[in-house]
């Protein structure tokens, strides 16, 4: 079963290494790995091109311009021609060698499985030995959407069909096209999955997604927007709740 895994870059040189080498790092060998870059003026496609032999014909890129993270993420699902997709974002890392080897497992031992999704920690950016906070995916129900809650992105496996028939990354959205995919795959096409107890990638804290108040702020208006057009039963209040279970989490580490 071959897993095409994606890597969206974007003036990424100097985490660009780190992902790469932890994907040669898989004992899982059927990889295709698929590096969508968006123009990067740094030395980003040096370190693509110096890491290309040792990938071999398992590596495929491009480089042009882009209309953000998400038309990316989808020109790689586009690409890929594995059976099962996932994302490994550039200043991320698996966090075992086995990662891809279990999710491939995964889907062997059930025919019928659509999609799996895990844990990931957050590390700090300068001592990626240190987490500083730990996203469990384990209590993950579909009813949780309503709040605003998913599973981690960056741990999510689909086979490539669900995107072929439920359709890609919405781009109209700037950091919440992955809750508008898990409320389509999840809340209207009720896709099967299976939680996997391990930790999938360890990410440098920092993202889009948690980078202020304004960013809180437009992930709130996104969410809104996505739960009106889903016919979701969420609202302001619901949605804020997630915050305080991102203070409990917090509390609880």
């Amino acid at each position: 079963m071959k897993i095409s895994l994606i890597t969206v870059t974007y003036q990424s040189g100097k985490t660009l290494a780190g992902a790469m080498q932890s994907v040669l790092d898989q004992t899982y060998a059927d990889v295709e790995y698929i590096v969508v870059d968006g123009g990067s003026k740094d030395d980003t496609l040096t370190v693509v091109q110096d890491f290309a032999p040792r990938f071999g014909d398992r590596l495929r890129w491009i480089s042009e311009p882009d209309k953000g993270i998400y038309d990316a993420m989808n020109k790689g699902i586009r690409m890929a021609t594995g059976e099962v997709v996932g994302i490994l974002n550039s200043d991320d890392f698996f966090a075992a060698p086995d990662v891809l080897e279990k999710v491939a497992a995964a889907f062997g031992e059930d025919a019928s499985l659509d999609g799996v999704y895990g844990d990931v920690r957050y590390v700090d950016a300068q001592d990626t030995t240190r987490v500083v906070r730990y996203y469990s995916s384990k209590g993950f129900r579909r009813k949780k959407l309503v709040y605003g809650l998913m599973p981690a992105h960056p741990s999510f496996y689909a086979r490539r069909s669900c995107f072929g028939t439920y359709g890609g990354y919405d781009t109209r959205y700037r950091i919440s096209a992955d809750y508008d995919m898990f409320v389509r795959l999840f809340w209207k096409a009720r896709i099967r999955t299976r939680y996997l107890p391990m930790v999938f990638v360890d990410m440098r804290n920092g993202g889009a997604s948690s980078s202020g108040f304004a960013a809180r702020r437009l992930i709130m208006r996104e969410h809104l927007q996505i739960v009106r057009e889903h016919g979701v039963p969420s609202g302001f209040i619901r949605q804020s709740l997630r915050y305080f279970g991102k203070i409990v989490s917090l509390m609880r580490k």
